[in-house]
């Protein structure tokens, strides 16, 4: 007789931190011998982990739990967005369960008890890595859960709580299973990467037998020693990132190990009235002074950062000082979006809120400039060689991305006459051509 598995899909939304979350509990459910479907029709139940960041994310979030409601009627709902059950349920009643952000127990929980577990589950149904979302060669590292500060614009710590740093030990115990999965690119995320073991107060733990400190500096240097590309995503610019950067400009060891010059710093504005109102580091000029210092460590570091435009109270005056950081700043990869009044923000209680029309005004304005920036940044770069790591080919054309370029958010190089190169190779490109977001290159031969 032929054993019918359950079937469980899957809909996965939000930010890098949620696809960690979904990684580990489609993990379990693999564990415990449950298949994972890619269709409504197929599956017995869905699971939907969701975003409630910005309001757009709460809408997308419901449209997707209505969906899976509508293909397949059996569903169970975690994620940021379950942390305001009556939202959820408000908007669709008929879900089966609703739990909040990382709460893997409690999703298993409730697919135990909608769709019993098989008897007799086979350890090796697991893929080495876990679970995985993104491709093979390369994967999310989440090292901490919550944070510390309170920003009016924000509610994460109300979703997610204050910060809890995961011990080093399993962090880089993870990363290891990764490796011999085939990732060669770890990017490192939490909500506040550079607070690291702060809740430990730098505890020291153990790797294979050595003693490691908690603290953001060892962590990657450890993992960069298993030959991986570390990436590091959500720094806020305390000094001790500074003693990261030298890492950086070392570029990679015998291993091929890279703790990548790059970082992700959300600056969220430049004003000091409104980064004040924001409760965030309140000195663009001190911002500016620590930018000089990292490239003189590192020349080549790139810079990712992300800005609020319209925050409540944001004058034209406040604006044009936020663009006459971006043209000092200079800036590599930079995203920005229109303040949105989420549920629960203690932003949302400032006085003189800015009119919708003006937000997108200033967007589009702020939008331009760094493009002329992000333009001249990467024509710098024609004539150079840079090594590039391949996410897809066909035979004939490969794309990849360079030390500079996490996916999704940032560029891409695209590669001509890039024949036998698979995802997952290194290799190294001449760049030909550039425009304000991608490169062009060639196969150095």
């Amino acid at each position: 007789m032929t054993l019918s598995l359950p079937k469980v899909g899957f809909v996965s939304l939000g930010c890098p931190k949620a696809t960690v979350d979904s990684e580990r509990i489609l993990t379990q459910l693999r564990a415990e011998g449950y298949l994972i479907v890619p269709t409504y029709a197929d599956a017995d139940l869905v699971v939907v982990n969701t975003c409630g960041f910005i309001d757009a994310a709460v809408d997308e979030s419901l449209d997707a739990i209505g969906e899976a409601l509508r293909e397949n009627g059996k569903v169970i709902v975690t994620g940021c967005l379950g942390a305001r059950e009556s939202v959820v349920r408000n908007a669709h009643p008929k879900v089966l369960a609703v739990t909040g952000p990382h709460a893997a127990e409690a999703v298993m929980a409730s697919v135990h008890a909608h769709l019993p577990k098989p008897h007799d589950p086979h350890m090796d149904l697991v893929p080495p890595g876990g679970m995985k979302l993104t491709p093979r060669h390369f994967a999310y590292l989440k090292i901490s859960e919550g944070c510390n500060h309170r920003c009016t614009f924000c509610i994460i710590p109300s979703l997610r709580g204050d910060l809890v740093s995961r011990p080093i030990g399993e962090v880089l115990a993870e990363a290891e299973a990764l490796v011999k999965a085939g990732v060669k690119e770890i990017l490192v995320v939490s909500q506040d990467t550079s607070a690291y073991g702060v809740d430990l107060k730098y505890r020291t733990g153990f790797w294979n037998g050595r003693p490691v400190k908690s603290r953001m500096l060892e962590l990657v240097g450890e993992l960069a020693k298993l030959g991986l590309w570390v990436r590091l995503h959500y720094v806020y610019p305390y000094p001790s990132v500074d003693e990261v950067l030298p890492l950086m400009a070392a570029g990679p060891n015998s291993q091929g190990g890279w703790v990548l010059p790059y970082l992700d710093v959300p600056f969220q504005h430049a004003s000091t009235r409104i980064l004040k109102a924001m409760k965030r580091p309140a000195a663009a000029e001190n911002t500016l002074r620590r930018i000089e210092r990292w490239r003189e460590i590192c020349p080549d570091l790139a810079i990712r950062s992300t800005f609020i435009v319209g925050f409540p109270g944001e004058t034209e005056d406040d604006f044009d000082t936020l663009l006459d950081f971006l043209d000092d700043a200079q800036l590599d990869r930079v995203g920005a979006f229109t303040y949105s009044a989420v549920d629960g923000a203690a932003a949302n209680d400032l006085a003189d809120p800015v009119d919708e029309d003006v937000k997108m005004d200033r967007l589009a304005r702020f939008m331009d400039v760094q493009a002329d920036i992000s333009a001249e940044r990467l024509r710098a770069r024609r004539g150079s060689e840079m090594t590039v790591l391949i996410d897809a080919a066909d035979g004939r054309r490969a794309l990849g991305r360079s030390y500079a370029d996490a996916p999704e958010i940032d560029g891409v190089v695209h590669i001509a006459q890039g024949g036998g190169l698979q995802p997952g190779d290194k290799t190294r490109v001449r760049i030909t051509r550039s425009d304000d977001h991608d490169l062009w290159g060639k196969p150095v031969p």
